[in-house]
């Protein structure tokens, strides 16, 4: 348990920053009224009517920057604003003066960069996942227990996250991350305290009866100063002598708790002989108090009657005057009559209106309807307040949920919370109640499906926590996958392994182009590594017959370089593959050219490296390379080439000649004639001829004999 965090009420309403400099309309990036941008001062609602916003958009101070003097230019990004100085002149005299010199950075959502709260989004996500899961067919008390417990199940994961905030604020060297820490617990307190109310009025639809004892238990578990003041004064010695303990004896009454107001009241009989009678008479109107417990059977009338006639007890008790020598004992007797000026008495012990409003359930309307909660919640809200200040955010919400008001709910959470966590997966658990349907906004998709997308987006921001956001755009049915082409293809893909991570979510939804996308920007990068083999691995997946060209055209001069091929294995093995590009397919061949080679197959490296030529799969550039792997095969002591092949070999020989002779007539001032490559012309020929004619030697031979 908590030791006396700061209420849910303190630190919920989001204050403006503080300082000298520029301002940023944050109203573009934080959460407004379904969140997104809008047009300032102005909402949209569900039927596509424009509404004014119930308050002027918080500002963003950028440091440094003065926009009075300077002018200040930004660029979007998926989820950040990059903001700087300009040096733009209004006046051409006006002489260039240094101003602020860095880029400042406007996140969209800087909760996900929370240690503690990625814990909430991470814990969160499979109980998500989970629920969707939920059987349609699973109908009536079945449907409506897994859905209570789901939502018990994110309200245990609130409250982790902020007993672990808690203990990191006391550990706090920095008095400023102190607070900062203390600030965050009152928020996720009061995201719980919100939580929990929606949970009892709209996913476990409590009747009347069952209703104030969910409420109790409401108010007990959110009002952490008891369980210290408790252990504070019945732990000391002398407990009716301690300072606080009428305190937590009002307390336990104000809560309900009669049974330990009771064993208070048996210390002090047990203290003070004089007032024993009274503590005795008092204990006994706790004790015959009549309550619906839960396994009870009596009905709502019986429970009225009895309560009615113990009310009466209750009253003439304090008329006769039984308790008016101990003050104390009368006050709380007040208490128990319901009297709004007794409760109003014990406004600093009560802390809060929605205390005070389910204490005075409690002792005046016990058997209190669901539909007559807002009327009793709006007048203890007056009551409570008297005037003397406005309400909270937090109290707009509460309001709103107790008028059952489950639209304005998530408008007003959405105004007053930082991310969209919250509405994302409260209105997420809601729609599965069926109480969301009547809900459609005018842009294309339900409240639901909205909320969804922008808290996935906001996920998307992460370096790690984009997975998460996967799933939830999975999950919405309309516009999801297009969010989630748009998001994926801006995640940086810094490591081969996070590529291998996207691509297989993206293969397994069958996002063909953003596959294609990201296979292209992982071959480039290995192209620019001057890895090859990964390069061309990339540009088959990504079936690019361009690409796969031009590393086929890099792996074929880096061969004229070297003499020798890279990756072996990976041409080797191209298979179906070479057929992508000619020029992936004549590298294939190339290679298996040189296979065949290797093996002494000298007949079919022969036929091969003549049909790569003659097909016209091999570049012209590269013939004088394939006709000079020819010579070693022209050279042999048996005769490779028939006639026919090296009349070809010839013709090919003389089509390369003659195509650059003409290159150098047109370029003759620029290039000068290459020695080199006309020795080699004058070595080919000669051995063409040699073949020529020994292979018309042995086939004249053979027509012979």
């Amino acid at each position: 348990m908590l030791s006396k965090p700061e209420g849910p009420d303190r630190h919920f309403q989001r204050q403006p920053d503080s300082g000298v400099g520029s301002f940023v309309r944050r109203e573009i990036w934080g959460p407004g009224v379904f969140g997104g941008p809008r047009a300032p001062g102005a909402c949209v609602d569900q039927t596509g009517n424009m509404e004014e916003l119930d308050g002027e958009p918080t500002l963003t101070l950028i440091p440094g920057v003065n926009s009075k003097k300077r002018q200040m230019c930004f660029d979007w990004g998926p989820g950040e604003m990059l903001v700087c100085e300009t040096l733009f002149k209004k006046k051409e005299k006006e002489e260039k003066t240094l101003g602020c010199p860095f880029i400042y950075i406007v996140r969209k959502d800087i909760d996900v960069y929370s240690r503690i709260l990625r814990k909430l989004f991470n814990e969160s996500h499979g109980i998500f996942v989970g629920l969707q899961r939920i059987e349609e067919e699973s109908t009536g008390k079945s449907r409506k227990a897994q859905l209570v417990r789901v939502s018990k199940n994110y309200r245990s994961v609130i409250r982790a996250c902020m007993e672990e905030m808690h203990q990191v604020a006391i550990a706090a060297q920095d008095p400023v991350s102190g607070r900062q820490y203390s600030s965050q617990v009152s928020i996720l307190s009061a995201m719980e305290l919100i939580w929990n109310l929606c949970e009892i009025l709209f996913i476990e639809v409590a009747p009347a009866g069952p209703l104030l004892l969910h409420l109790l238990d409401w108010v007990r578990l959110h009002v952490c100063e008891m369980d210290a003041l408790s252990a504070d004064v019945l732990g000391s010695e002398n407990p009716n002598k301690h300072e606080n303990f009428w305190n937590l004896a009002t307390l336990f009454v104000l809560q309900g708790r009669l049974d330990e107001a009771r064993q208070m009241l048996s210390k002090e009989a047990d203290a003070n002989p004089a007032s024993a009678s009274m503590c005795r008479v008092l204990g006994d109107l706790m004790r015959t108090m009549p309550i619906l417990s839960p396994g009870n059977t009596q009905t709502l009338t019986e429970l009225e009657l009895k309560w009615q006639h113990w009310h009466e007890e209750c009253e003439r008790h304090l008329q006769d005057g039984t308790f008016a020598s101990n003050p104390h004992l009368e006050s709380l007797c007040k208490i128990m009559l319901g009297e709004d000026s007794a409760l109003l008495e014990q406004k600093e012990l009560l802390s809060n209106w929605y205390h005070f409003l389910v204490t005075r359930l409690l002792y005046s309307h016990p058997t209190v309807k669901p539909i007559e909660l807002h009327f009793y919640a709006q007048s203890s809200l007056d009551l409570f307040l008297g005037g003397d200040s406005s309400p909270e955010p937090l109290d707009n919400i509460l309001m709103a949920a107790f008028e059952f008001d489950i639209h304005q709910v998530i408008k007003e959470c959405s105004i007053a919370l930082s991310n969209w966590w919250f509405v994302a997966h409260l209105t997420d658990l809601l729609d599965h109640c069926k109480l969301l349907h009547s809900h459609n906004l005018y842009f294309g998709s339900n409240m639901r499906e909205f909320l969804l997308l922008e808290y996935a987006s906001g996920l998307f921001a992460h370096h790690s926590l984009w997975q998460l956001g996967v799933d939830y755009f999975d999950h919405c049915p309309e516009l999801g996958r297009v969010y989630l082409e748009l998001h994926i293809e801006r995640i940086p893909l810094n490591t081969e392994q996070k590529a291998l991570k996207i691509l297989r979510i993206c293969e397994r939804r069958q996002m063909t182009e953003q596959v294609r996308s990201i296979c292209k920007i992982l071959a480039m990068k290995a192209v620019c590594n001057n890895r090859l083999g990964s390069a061309l691995s990339w540009s088959i997946r990504a079936k690019d017959a361009a690409f796969a060209t031009l590393v086929s055209d890099r792996f074929l001069k880096d061969y004229c370089e070297r003499g020798s091929f890279s990756d072996l294995d990976l041409i080797d093995n191209l298979g179906p593959a070479m057929m992508l590009s000619d020029r992936l397919t004549f590298l294939g061949k190339y290679r298996e050219f040189h296979r065949l080679y290797g093996e002494n197959r000298f007949a079919d490296a022969a036929s091969l490296l003549l049909s790569l030529m003659t097909s016209q799969i091999a570049p012209r550039s590269f013939w004088m390379t394939l006709l000079t792997d020819a010579l070693p095969l022209l050279e042999q002591k048996q005769v490779i080439f028939s006639a026919e092949q090296t009349y070809e070999l010839m013709q090919c020989l003389e089509d390369l000649t003659i195509g650059r002779t003409e290159s150098r007539d047109l370029e003759s001032q620029r290039l000068q004639e290459d020695d080199i490559e006309t020795t080699k012309v004058e070595m080919l020929r000669l051995a063409l001829a040699r073949n020529l004619a020994r292979a018309i030697v042995k086939e004249g031979t053979l027509e012979g004999s």
